[in-house]
């Protein structure tokens, strides 16, 4: 009998997993003190079938699963992989701007073809958004799958590989009771106190068993029980806070890859741009969950359940609003008329020849477009089918994964704003 898709990934996932190297726990001080905090402070970690508003959380879940998956079904031909790359940068330019890091999408893909900026701080910013997007293509690759994000070691991974190629100005941190300098190693736990706002996170000797009942809770549950615990799990990373710094976009990371392999996304859709557009609601929702439950009837655990299940609420609804924004912004109909204005006006200026709309046109019915075919589509010689290519390549619209490869649509950030508007502001 075959093997299921679903043990078979899981299968990968514990390959993946076991290759991964084991985090390192150090200090110079030696090991890390342990106020002896039990992993209890954490609960609830889900949303019990007690709480009130579970049925409404159940409803959001299975409309965000209807929703993501004719989204997806819904593209035109050949614009998933284009669209799935250019998504990377979205992700990484709203993760990076609640962090206050802000990089636009134009510098982010500059980055990525290492034109670099000479001014330092910018080009430590570009190399720190490349970073984040080589994690996400990582992740896409299907390397976390079976649910290895929710584990320690993916955990850790994501933080190592994320870490290890972030300028070394970007791995320091200040110690804010001592004042002195800390380094943040790739993929090691926090040796240190530190405070977040209001928040005291758990000692540095506590963070392993913390993150233990992390993996025993979240990694091993269905995918409907996945998609209602994303909220939840999101916060009680950011409460461990295991890391000296990143915490905030390895847990957006670690999110990303849960949907992605509950929802089957395709990576055609980030919650991070509408956590950003949110960011003060977001952050209000992961403070509130800090604090104590409130009474009896606020669940069972440390924390209070009423705020969790609120964030959860809020979670599932930006995830949503989410889908609802790209499905609109990629109607077939609605996107080929910005395509086909663009191109005209583009003719108009005399940038690319008029036999371009008329190439954008079968790339994008046919999904992709062979090199061979180009001529016969324009009616003209292969001579002129180059030249109306090498035009189209140069406003980068469209791409070819290899030289014999075939032409397909590209999504370049310096059109995102006539090609898809309001995914990201304009460039100032």
């Amino acid at each position: 009998m075959p093997e299921k898709p679903a043990k078979k990934a899981a299968k990968k996932a514990a390959k993946n997993v076991a290759e991964m190297p084991v985090p390192v726990v150090t200090t110079d001080e030696g090991q890390p003190h342990d106020r002896g905090e039990d992993a209890f402070l954490m609960e609830p970690m889900l949303i019990s079938e007690e709480c009130d508003q579970r049925r409404e959380l159940t409803d959001l879940v299975l409309e965000l699963t209807k929703r993501s998956s004719a989204f997806r079904a819904s593209l035109a031909r050949g614009l998933e992989q284009p669209l799935a790359e250019f998504v990377r940068s979205m992700n990484c330019y709203y993760s990076n701007l609640i962090e206050g890091r802000g990089t636009h999408p134009v510098d982010i893909e500059r980055a990525l073809h290492n034109d670099l900026s000479k001014d330092p701080d910018k080009r430590d910013l570009q190399l720190e958004a490349k970073a984040h997007i080589e994690v996400q293509r990582w992740i896409d690759e299907g390397q976390l799958d079976g649910g290895a994000e929710m584990t320690v070691d993916g955990v850790c991974e994501i933080h190592r590989r994320f870490t290890k190629l972030v300028p070394e100005s970007a791995r320091v941190v200040e110690d804010r009771t001592t004042g002195r300098k800390k380094h943040v190693i790739p993929g090691s736990l926090r040796t240190y106190d530190v405070a977040v706002g209001a928040h005291v996170p758990v000692s540095p000797g506590a963070i392993p068993r913390f993150m233990r009942r992390y993996e025993e809770r979240y990694a091993r549950l269905g995918n409907f029980e996945a998609i209602l615990a994303a909220g939840p799990a999101h916060h009680r990373l950011v409460y461990i806070h295991p890391f000296g710094d990143g915490n905030g976009r390895v847990a957006r990371l670690a999110s990303y890859a849960t949907l992605r392999r509950t929802l089957d996304t395709a990576g055609l859709w980030s919650v991070a741009r509408g956590l950003a557009r949110r960011k003060q609601e977001y952050m209000g929702h992961l403070a509130s969950c800090d604090i104590i439950r409130r009474g009896s009837r606020d669940g069972r655990g440390h924390l209070g359940e009423a705020a969790l299940s609120a964030f959860t609420k809020f979670f599932l609804e930006v995830c949503i609003d989410q889908v609802s924004f790209m499905e609109q912004l990629m109607k077939p109909t609605v996107f080929h008329e910005r395509l086909s204005k663009w191109a005209k006006d583009e003719v108009g200026l005399g940038t690319i020849p008029q036999r371009g709309p008329q190439v954008l046109d079968a790339i994008l019915y046919r999904g992709a477009l062979p090199r061979a075919d180009v001529a016969g589509v324009i009616g003209q010689s292969e001579r002129t089918a180059n030249n109306v290519m090498l035009a189209l390549a140069k406003h980068g619209i469209v791409f070819s994964p290899g030289a014999r490869a075939p032409w397909q649509i590209a999504f370049p950030a310096k059109l995102a704003p006539r090609l898809m508007p309001g995914m990201f502001p304009e460039r100032s």
